[in-house]
């Protein structure tokens, strides 16, 4: 019974979510970086920098769905990592740990409620 154990045909337990978790984490650092570029091009190659600029580039409906995407992929970039340091840290209380994973959604989901108001007021 214990040769079961070894080899490709290994018995693995846990949640499962581990190599979803990390591309996901790795694939919304990449479009930060990617808007990063983006926003930098876009600062360097503006002849002024006030506010009339600044707007007028968040104004564009192609640049704003693309804010939000990245906004979008900041939080859940923060959920799975804020989550794995809940679930790491805080063994000693399940319920303390469920309570600080609650907060850190409503947190989430507010930030991103804020953030959709903000963009969409420009």
């Amino acid at each position: 019974m214990a040769n079961n154990n070894i080899g490709s045909k290994r018995l693995v337990v846990g949640a499962g979510y581990g190599m979803r978790d990390w591309l996901a984490q790795r694939v919304t650092a990449i479009l930060m970086a990617v808007y990063t570029i983006v926003l930098l091009v876009l600062f360097l190659t503006s002849s002024e920098s006030s506010y009339v600029a600044w707007s007028g580039i968040f104004a564009m409906q192609w640049f704003k769905l693309l804010t939000f995407a990245v906004i979008i992929a900041l939080l859940y970039h923060v959920w799975v990592g804020m989550r794995d340091v809940w679930m790491d840290y805080v063994t000693h209380s399940v319920v303390l740990r469920l309570l600080f994973q609650v907060a850190t959604i409503v947190w989430l989901i507010a930030c991103a409620g804020y953030a959709a108001q903000i963009l969409w007021r420009v």
